[in-house]
């Protein structure tokens, strides 16, 4: 049911002009120096524990040695398997600042709020976490927030497209697809390749 509905959804994005109109007064959520020569892009999704992993295993080193030295600049690109992972990625762009403090707390904290065997129930441990991490943001408001939406289905959308992005996480680094196994040592080597 999850993913039919979340299907019908992108379908609609696709015919939606929506998405183009208001995606440049969206802020991408990034980290690391906005003019870096290395432009890192991540497709991943809220509730993938792949993805989760990513942000345990492997980003606290990237980010130490290369997004906060300033060679390289990591830009997350939302590509939501599912509606619980729609709306969490929502609730990380609402603020529309750029800043990635609530993206990587839903992935910190993935087992907390990602339960619910309906979407109210997902909706509703996803706003209960959310007002426990002490974020102010309007839980209803941005949900239902329908430019979000856009810019968040035309991320899917342009990563299927323009990256053959078929799971998550998928890296790409200087408009290259990383096709390595995504650990800190592959993904290493293949930077160091750029500097």
């Amino acid at each position: 049911m999850k993913k039919t509905l979340l299907l019908i959804i992108i379908i609609l994005g696709l015919f939606s002009n929506a998405g183009a109109e208001t995606s440049s007064l969206i802020k991408r959520i990034f980290v690391g120096n906005e003019d870096a020569k290395i432009t890192i892009l991540a497709y991943e999704s809220l509730t993938c524990s792949h993805c989760a992993n990513f942000h345990k295993n492997v980003y606290p080193e990237l980010k130490k040695e290369y997004l906060d030295t300033g060679l390289a600049k990591i830009e997350f690109r939302h590509f939501p398997l599912d509606i619980t992972a729609l709306n969490a990625a929502k609730i990380s762009q609402c603020k529309n600042d750029g800043n990635s403090n609530i993206l990587m707390s839903l992935y910190a904290n993935q087992q907390k709020w990602i339960k619910g065997s309906t979407i109210e129930e997902a909706n509703k441990n996803l706003q209960d976490f959310v007002n426990s991490e002490g974020f102010e943001v309007d839980f209803e408001k941005c949900i239902n927030n329908s430019e979000i939406e856009d810019f968040i289905l035309n991320d899917r959308i342009d990563g299927v497209k323009n990256f053959k992005v078929n799971a998550t996480p998928t890296i790409i680094i200087n408009n290259e697809k990383f096709e390595k196994t995504l650990d800190y040592k592959n993904l290493k080597k293949a930077l160091e390749k750029l500097i």
